[in-house]
């Protein structure tokens, strides 16, 4: 039903908001003046996890749809956030906290740049459950979906067996070197609550090895004694043309 979500929610049963075992939502990426003033005093309870900034509402659409999710069984939902908002601090970090504390999140799927229309940013999709399976409480699985894409000449792709890819994943609920994590709530609460993907899945190194950190070094000291060689050479030729004294 088309109409403004967060200011007149469309389906309600009596005194509360409507809701449903599955909700999923692609809401417009931090928006700005989206109905701070009437979620001050929310009739509809919403802001139960903290009030967000008035110039960003994405955990305002992210509250609502908590809101909307059914109380018993396995209720879940997903949305589409900037990725920006994975680590968003003050007000939103607060939200983050509460929200991770109550075991809400399930995942975080980061994705490719460029794949939504009217926006070049980087989503990502982050995925609530009301109940989580055994294995999975406590923890968040990360997964790193950021390579996973078609290039195109104005707008990048998310193919089926890109899509496959991260959902074979997210079923599996286990880490996968440099594509997948689960991370321990513990970890999560020592990085200050962030979600940040790079914070927890590094990309493979692209090219050769990555050497040791003496390797390094040495290759290191080596180059900065030949820098510092060709700017003595560099001096004397310069003095000898009388460019420099």
């Amino acid at each position: 039903m088309r109409g403004d979500t967060l200011r007149n929610p469309a389906f309600f049963e009596g005194d509360r908001l409507a809701t449903f075992d599955c909700v999923i939502a692609n809401p417009p990426f931090s928006l700005k003046e989206w109905g701070r003033d009437v979620w001050e005093n929310d009739p509809w309870g919403r802001a139960q996890y903290g009030l967000p900034p008035v110039r960003s509402g994405d955990y305002a659409f992210v509250q609502h749809m908590i809101a909307s999710m059914a109380e018993g069984g396995n209720s879940r939902m997903a949305v589409v956030l900037p990725q920006s908002a994975l680590f968003r601090q003050n007000a939103e970090n607060d939200i983050r906290e509460a929200l991770l504390k109550e075991d809400l999140i399930e995942a975080v799927i980061g994705l490719a740049p460029n794949l939504f229309y009217g926006t070049p940013l980087a989503a990502s999709i982050v995925v609530f459950r009301r109940k989580k399976p055994t294995g999975r409480k406590n923890s968040v699985l990360v997964i790193d979906a950021q390579s996973l894409f078609r290039r195109g000449r104005a707008q990048n792709f998310l193919d089926p067996e890109h899509s496959e890819q991260v959902v074979r994943c997210f079923r599996a609920f286990q880490n996968v070197a440099d594509h997948a994590r689960v991370v321990a709530l513990d970890e999560i609460e020592d990085k200050g609550w962030t979600l940040n993907v790079s914070r927890y899945v590094l990309p493979p190194p692209i090219g050769e090895e990555v050497p040791s950190l003496p390797e390094a070094v040495a290759v290191f000291k080596e180059a900065l004694t030949e820098a510092r060689g060709a700017e003595d050479h560099l001096r004397a030729v310069l003095a000898d043309g009388g460019w420099f004294e």
